[in-house]
């Protein structure tokens, strides 16, 4: 009886398995000696597909990117680009706590990954159409992606302990409902999101406003 055929190595076999360590136990995890045990292949053959661990990691994160709804910056879409931002944002973050240990690779820029660049080129545009300068819209699309990845890099709520002698009234008179912070944590990390989220397009419109006012010509004129 002939034995199973192996699954061929592939670009697409080495980032699901380099996806699902960082996943499980973080950045650290991954590397090639580990990937080809994982896989069940001699390291070398690894480099068939990529030169380096960081090339990898860069696809995982841009699998991660990919995963991002973009459609609201689609010229056809009907919506505003005050909605159109916040959509995005959900649809971002929501992306990156289903995958949070990639958040730093995410963090550092798009490089050249073709979804990262695809997230921003959809920003830029966007925002450039709605009527904002090319610099502004270039802050947007950096403060967007400062926002939403720093959120993810970690949980307010879990940061406190659950354990209610830890916080002395005497030493944290104002912290005697901290221990109950990390039972709430998707209630109090999704509602902090939204506050800032709606603060910083509200500042946003504001701006957008004033720019407005800087175009529009004196009145007899």
């Amino acid at each position: 009886m002939a034995r199973p055929r192996k699954p061929l190595l592939s670009r697409d076999r080495i980032v699901g398995a380099a996806g699902a360590l960082v996943d499980a136990e973080g950045l650290d995890a991954v590397s090639t000696r580990r990937l080809a045990a994982e896989l069940g292949v001699s390291g070398p053959s690894l480099y068939n597909h990529f030169h380096n661990k960081d090339e990898i990691l860069d696809a995982v994160a841009d699998g991660v990117s990919a995963k991002v709804d973009l459609s609201m910056f689609d010229p056809a879409d009907s919506r505003d680009w005050r909605t159109a931002l916040h959509d995005y944002a959900v649809s971002y973050r929501a992306a990156l706590t289903e995958h949070p240990n990639i958040v730093p690779v995410l963090a550092r820029g798009p490089g050249r990954r073709p979804a990262g660049l695809r997230v921003a080129d959809a920003v830029f545009g966007a925002m450039v159409r709605a009527g904002w300068p090319p610099a502004q819209a270039t802050y947007i699309g950096a403060l967007m992606r400062y926002f939403i990845t720093g959120s993810a890099l970690g949980s307010f709520a879990s940061g406190f302990v659950d354990d209610e002698t830890a916080y002395d009234p005497a030493d944290y008179p104002h912290l005697g409902q901290a221990h109950l912070l990390a039972q709430r944590r998707q209630k109090v990390d999704e509602g902090a999101f939204e506050t800032g989220l709606r603060a910083l397009i509200d500042g946003l419109a504001l701006q957008y406003e004033q720019l407005g006012t800087v175009r529009q010509p004196p009145k007899g004129r």
